[in-house]
């Protein structure tokens, strides 16, 4: 009697032993019964897509400021943006102004269209 309980006793701790080493690792048998993955055929590569369509120009207020040898337009939230065409924008510096063009917002840069002073008066 006492071999048969030394025999349950070993036999339901390796049992135990097992299971818990099968919950810690994983079932081994865990995505046997998922299906295979599709294989497609290649496609052509495509031109790269922007984040936003920069082909179209849209209109920008805010003030002009003088960044080192830069331009940039602040507007009422407080960002700042790049503005390329230093020429036309030192003539509004410090001034409140529409600005049309294209803007590349991973390098904040706007790509000036046009300038021109805001209608509010100034």
């Amino acid at each position: 009697m006492k071999s048969f309980n030394r025999s349950l006793a070993l036999g339901f701790s390796t049992c135990l032993l097992v299971l818990t080493g099968v919950c810690a690792w994983g079932s081994p048998l865990n995505g046997l019964a998922t299906p295979m993955p599709i294989i497609q055929a290649p496609q052509m590569p495509q031109q790269a897509q922007p984040a936003q369509d920069t082909s179209k120009s849209t209109t920008f207020t805010g003030t002009v400021v003088k960044q080192g040898d830069e331009y940039a337009l602040k507007d009422a939230s407080g960002g700042i943006y790049k503005l390329d065409d230093a020429t036309r924008a030192q003539a509004f510096e410090g001034k409140t102004v529409t600005v049309t063009g294209r803007l590349d917002a991973d390098a904040k840069l706007i790509h000036v269209d046009n300038i021109e002073a805001a209608g509010s008066g100034n």
